[in-house]
């Protein structure tokens, strides 16, 4: 049998250059204000028969005013970015420019001392393949972009690099169909 996974990416809590690795900072006042105008066809997805979320507040903010009453998964978590936790891109690019190269080139590497990009790949991709399939016809999961990102990587058999060149928007969803290893891509329109 096969289970869909259907994942929503966190309304925001920063403007997109103030991002900062492995932030876990509440929806700011523009998140609250997507998920009130989205809210309308996100909310249907509540009748999933699993409901999660990563474990960030932002995640969670967004499970919970969705209606999805989100079960916190841990493995959901975004990757562990180490000593650069807190910062933004720029601030390591000014600080540390070899290292991101380092970093962005090889997904085995993990100059900041955290997770390395295919460690973080495998992990959200264990999750996925270990979802319930029996009698479990839907999944809904809330998480952080960089998780969806991985998810999809994991999904397609995409080379890890592949990973710099998606974008996930806020309050986006994508829905993965299959089970361990054998998942395929459904495309679905952000809400408007």
């Amino acid at each position: 049998m096969s289970v869909r996974v259907t994942l929503v990416a966190a309304a925001r809590s920063s403007a997109p250059l103030a991002e900062r690795f492995d932030d876990d900072r509440p929806l700011d006042q523009a998140g609250w204000h997507e998920v009130r105008l989205l809210a309308h066809a996100l909310v249907p997805l509540a009748a999933a028969d699993l409901r999660y979320c990563s474990p960030t507040a932002r995640s969670r903010a967004t499970g919970e005013a969705l209606g999805y009453a989100p079960l916190v998964q841990p493995a959901l978590r975004d990757c562990d970015m180490g000593r650069w936790r807190g910062w933004t891109f720029a601030d390591v690019a000014a600080r540390e420019p070899a290292a991101v190269d380092a970093w962005l080139a090889d997904p085995r590497s993990a100059p900041h001392g955290g997770e390395p990009l295919l460690a973080f790949i495998s992990r959200i991709g264990g999750w996925l393949d270990t979802r319930p399939a029996d009698d479990i016809a839907a999944i809904v999961a809330v998480a952080e972009p960089a998780v969806i990102r991985a998810a999809l990587v994991y999904a397609l058999h995409a080379p890890a690099p592949s990973f710099w060149n998606v974008d996930v928007r806020p309050l986006s969803t994508v829905t993965l169909m299959g089970g361990p290893g054998r998942w395929s891509l459904r495309l679905d329109a952000r809400p408007s």
